[in-house]
């Protein structure tokens, strides 16, 4: 699979990480003289592609300050343990919630597995590895890095995940979101322009803080959103829209289950998903075929729908109902 860095605004360059296919996940390199900064990893597998990116640069790993994800899911964080041992400076920056899962990867590397199966997590995603406690920063809510010149703002943002952070860029305006501001692949476009929704990945959907983020973000104001997937997004009114509409849309599709057996539950989220998400692809104008749209969303359409099964066994623990024998797995965190 081809690899490629690519320089998107002043000091920031955009890394293909190699996850099932091109154009599916990202991750960035910050830049200030001679400082540098990671903001997510990709997976394991994708770190030694980050150290090329460093030497391609004339830079070593000893100039690295910080490693950024913006929360533990392995797309996002599989890499981190790697690649901070091979920057011995760099301080790892993350949420509260999600520094006890890199400091001691066991249970999210179970709960993956779980997700995944064995095999395919170490084939996809690569083994975990800790990260000493004395190398973390347990990032506060709107605290302030600096980044040579640079001024990165950090904000928890909950919805997509408990555990999740933004990274705002005074220099650029631009918000690293993670997932708290939508998917938007760029081969799914149409005539109509890009589209974000939401991902609702296990196991910590919460549709009402998830559209009290977006508020708090877009007060900020930003020009870019620096997406993991994929690449940068200029947002629009319209576009945060479809992304606050996308996250009623997926919890309706979950309430209405909760008036229906367990037993085939699954396969019916996946469906309406799918449905839902076709549905976008079309009014945007999307050119390609429904089986090349399905095929692009197909990991996004299991993982939606693995995450509004586990929000619904969550609603009805809460509610004192007893779990049902087909409630699924409830992983720690995984992605």
């Amino acid at each position: 699979m081809k690899r490629e860095y690519s320089q998107i605004a002043e000091g920031i360059v955009r890394v293909e990480c190699g996850l099932y296919r091109p154009g599916l996940v990202a991750c960035y390199l910050l830049r200030s003289g001679d400082q540098l900064a990671f903001i997510d990893t990709g997976t394991a597998h994708t770190v030694p592609t980050l150290l090329h990116l460093l030497q391609s640069l004339g830079c070593r790993p000893e100039q690295v300050d910080y490693v950024i994800p913006t929360h533990v899911h392995l797309d996002h964080a599989g890499g981190v343990g790697d690649l901070m041992r091979a920057c011995p400076g760099a301080k790892l920056v993350v949420h509260p919630k999600g520094a006890p899962h890199l400091i001691d990867p066991q249970r999210l590397e179970a709960g993956a597995k779980t997700v995944y199966g064995e095999e395919a997590f170490l084939r996809d995603f690569g083994a975990l590895q800790p990260v000493p406690a004395d190398r973390v920063i347990a990032a506060e809510d709107g605290q302030t890095l600096r980044l040579g010149d640079r001024v990165l703002r950090i904000f928890h943002t909950p919805g997509h995940a408990n555990h999740h952070i933004c990274i705002f860029d005074e220099q650029t305006a631009g918000l690293f979101s993670g997932d708290s501001l939508g998917v938007s692949y760029k081969v799914l476009a149409g005539a109509r322009g890009p589209w974000l929704f939401a991902p609702t990945t296990p196991v910590a959907f919460d549709p009402e803080a998830w559209e009290r983020t977006i508020d708090r973000l877009m007060a900020l104001e930003p020009e870019t959103l620096y997406l993991t997937h994929y690449g940068p997004f200029a947002p629009s009114p319209a576009s945060i829209q479809g992304l606050r509409l996308s996250i009623r849309a997926f919890a309706e599709i979950a309430l209405a289950e909760e008036k229906l057996p367990v037993q085939g539950r699954r396969a019916r989220l996946e469906a309406a998903v799918a449905t839902y998400l076709l549905g976008l692809a079309e009014a945007q104008g999307c050119s390609l075929s429904e089986s090349h749209i399905r095929d692009w969303l197909a990991v996004d359409i299991l993982l939606n729908a693995q995450g509004l099964e586990v929000w619904l066994a969550r609603r009805a623990k809460r509610a004192g109902q007893s779990p049902s024998a087909g409630a699924p797995p409830q992983p720690v965190e995984s992605p």
